[in-house]
């Protein structure tokens, strides 16, 4: 299955539904579901920024109480499972930010499973899907 690195808390917000786009300076193609891969490094001020950022939108604000403290957020692996419905250049999403953004869907978090990423869209060999979860492959 592919998957796609994004740095944390970034990843959090995405695998848990509350981040439906994810920006990228590059285009895609890919549709369907991927791996959300969390990256393994997240600085002080990363995550301080973020926090910064969801406090300036009234739509974001609650997220500030709900997103995990830095050393409970897991970093260098697997962390959820989401859809790319689509890829555009805007967006009315409080998340869009430019250049591209990666239109993502029915986002459910995994449990944590330690895996070195890369750039761009990576595969992870043998992931299976919880019980109960219909997966569709990525589509190129």
């Amino acid at each position: 299955m592919k998957a796609l690195s994004i740095r944390q808390p970034w990843a959090w917000l995405v695998a848990h539904g509350h981040k439906d786009v994810e920006n990228r300076t590059w285009s895609t193609g890919t549709r369907g579901t991927f791996l959300i891969h969390a990256s393994k490094g997240m600085t002080q001020t990363e995550y301080e920024d973020v926090c910064a950022f969801l406090a300036r939108d009234p739509r974001l604000q609650h997220l500030n109480a709900i997103l995990p403290a830095p050393d409970d957020l897991e970093k260098g692996g697997i962390v959820g499972r989401a859809e790319i419905s689509d890829c555009v250049k805007q967006s009315t999403s409080p998340w869009f930010m430019g250049e591209f953004g990666f239109m993502v869907r029915n986002a459910t978090p995994l449990p944590f499973r330690p895996f070195r990423g890369a750039l761009q869209f990576f595969d992870v060999p043998d992931v299976d899907a919880p019980a109960g979860v219909d997966v569709q492959p990525v589509l190129f």
